[in-house]
């Protein structure tokens, strides 16, 4: 839990390794919810602090960020990319790249991320400097390639990169072990990424949560933020291939992992 100019941010596990995430005004007394991968742990976050919901924002399509806004919804505004609108649930609100919305009283922009899906979106609120990424930036990783390109993906990791140093990431899945030791197959030498693995490890091993990462943090560590990096490119063998290129082979280095 994290507040910021009088926000307050709530990660509400779910399902296996999923995430979803409240945003609550205390100023206002509204609440947002980004994704919801089953009702009943949004659900009771929200009775334990007597928050009602006013806003779900959906990421994607998938059914493991989407199968409890029906249930959830009561009332609230359901936001959701216009390009994917007959995948989604029913839309109160259709959103597209360069949108911006009010959201618990804040502005909210709307990033075009398509990679992992065609039809992936992210929301950036300033205010509290949260980026909703879901399963375009992960912790120390990125979405699986489903539906989008290489190239697509890679747009979208750069829009992501150009947010302030200090952002959130607030991303979908607990993966970050997982991508730790792939990332460390990719910069074994990389000091940054070798200490971050050590406190993953020992989070996990508390049983605490591993999102949300600093956006600073991914930039030092996350091998698929960082393909045009010389120093990433010499370290697989690569050093005059394209950021493309040298991102395709390191998502498909991650793919057979």
């Amino acid at each position: 839990m994290t507040n910021t100019n009088g926000l307050e941010l709530v990660v509400v596990p779910c399902l296996q390794d999923n995430y979803a995430y409240l945003v609550h005004n205390e100023e206002t007394g509204e609440t947002a919810l980004v994704d919801a991968p089953e009702a009943a742990p949004i659900q009771a976050a929200l009775d334990a602090r007597g928050w009602t919901l006013t806003d779900i924002l959906i990421t994607h399509h998938h059914g493991d960020h989407v199968d409890g806004v029906d249930e959830l919804r009561k009332g609230a505004r359901v936001i959701g990319a216009a390009a994917d609108a007959s995948r989604l649930p029913p839309l109160d609100r259709k959103v597209s790249e360069g949108d911006i919305l009010e959201v618990v009283g804040c502005s909210t922009h709307v990033f075009d991320v398509p990679g992992h899906t065609i039809g992936h979106i992210a929301f950036y609120m300033p205010t509290g400097g949260y980026a909703f990424t879901a399963d375009s930036l992960m912790a120390l990783g990125c979405g699986r390639l489903f539906e989008g390109s290489p190239l697509s993906m890679w747009d979208s990791l750069q829009k992501l990169r150009a947010l302030p140093d200090d952002t959130l990431i607030c991303s979908g899945h607990e993966y970050t072990a997982a991508n730790a030791r792939f990332a460390l197959t990719i910069e074994p030498d990389n000091a940054s990424l070798i200490l971050r693995a050590k406190g993953i490890e020992s989070a996990r091993a508390a049983g605490e949560f591993t999102v949300p990462s600093t956006l600073a943090e991914e930039k030092r560590t996350n091998p698929f933020l960082r393909a045009d990096l010389p120093q990433l490119k010499a370290a697989i063998g690569m050093p005059d291939a394209s950021a493309v290129d040298v991102f395709t082979e390191v998502r498909q280095r991650k793919d057979r992992f």
